[in-house]
């Protein structure tokens, strides 16, 4: 290109309306932050398109569903106000004087572009150092939504936002699932979180009641050899032995289930193999009786060993490991009754 050729410049209006209203929301945004979050938040970051923005920001700790409600309502607040966004040109130092913001770091020329907007009853609501595109009035921007916060970094976090259309759009697109929730659910919009609650109460209890079922099939009676018996109990080199394998049990379970067994024994030793999705989850208890002769640590290992697993850890009385390879349950407690046999 070269001086007087004749170019033709586009823009395009519906792209532009998009980056003018996210790009005027982060000034919003950045302004409502150090509201309500204090005077130490700064931008640390920012991404603005068409459909969505993204804003980075110091501060330590995850910003709580009520800081968020509470600047969301502050934004749209100032956007209703509808007041004119204001840019002008002066020096740095003039800038500097009329509480612009600049962003550490950046680098200014002789002139800068000061845009101000908002109105907080005596002076503006947000006045920063910025050559971006901007809409003309708060009111432009539309309906502003929060969608997300998240960490970046140490002391960084990430929020992301819609305006306009794009908010409106992921509006619509909350109402429908909503309406597809309350439709599984055979209740209305407005009973859907009671439901849900409901149903989670309810949740609870079948666990409680599911657990309990598992607690009695682990000091009742197990599958195998290892289950042999009226009460599932052997004698092993003239050590009471009760060992489990239980299908379905999650790793969790298995140290409560191990306690109730050692209290129906009273002296010896219990080991219970949960398998879960493939993979195996071993506990072995030593009554307090039988400490002095036998480790739950050591025997936990040499089970841990035959399920294709390593280490495991504990206490003397009571110590838990893992393996890969759940087809090797049975194989685990037949090592540890080796090894009490000594």
């Amino acid at each position: 290109m070269s001086v007087d050729d004749v170019v033709e410049m586009r823009v395009e209006p519906d792209r532009r309306a998009g980056l003018r209203g996210h790009h005027s929301a982060t000034h919003l945004l950045h302004a409502a932050l150090r509201d309500r979050l204090g005077d130490h938040v700064s931008q640390k970051g920012s991404l603005v398109a068409p459909d969505r923005l993204r804003f980075d920001i110091s501060h330590p700790k995850a910003i709580g569903a009520e800081d968020i409600a509470e600047v969301t309502d502050h934004i749209n607040r100032q956007i209703q106000g509808n007041s004119d966004v204001v840019t002008r040109l002066m020096t740095p130092d003039e800038a500097i004087e009329t509480g612009a913001m600049a962003l550490f770091g950046e680098k200014y020329g002789d002139e800068v572009r000061v845009v101000t907007m908002g109105d907080r009853g005596n002076a503006p609501y947000s006045v920063e150092l910025c050559g971006g595109t901007h809409v003309s009035r708060t009111g432009d921007i539309g309906p502003f939504r929060i969608v997300s916060e998240s960490a970046v970094a140490a002391g960084v976090r990430r929020i992301e936002a819609v305006t306009g259309r794009a908010a409106l759009a992921q509006m619509a697109e909350t109402e429908a699932q909503l309406r597809e929730v309350a439709s599984l659910l055979n209740a209305s919009s407005s009973q859907v979180v009671e439901r849900v609650a409901a149903l989670l109460e309810e949740r609870k209890k079948l666990e409680s009641d599911l657990s309990d079922v598992r607690r009695k099939l682990a000091t009742g009676g197990g599958s195998g050899d290892a289950g042999a018996g009226d009460a599932g109990v052997k004698d092993v080199a003239g050590v009471s032995f009760a060992g489990r394998v239980l299908e379905g049990i999650p790793a969790r379970d298995l140290k409560s289930f191990a306690d109730d067994l050692k209290k129906q024994i009273g002296s010896g030793i219990v080991a219970i193999c949960g398998t879960d999705d493939g993979k195996a989850s071993l506990v072995v208890g030593v009554t307090d009786d039988m400490t002095d002769r036998f480790d739950a640590v050591s025997l936990v290992r040499v089970g841990s060993a035959a399920l294709g697993g390593k280490g495991g850890g504990g206490r003397p009385d009571m110590a838990q490991a893992g393996g890969p390879d759940a087809a090797n349950a049975t194989k685990a407690l037949d090592a540890i009754e080796a090894a009490i046999r000594g």
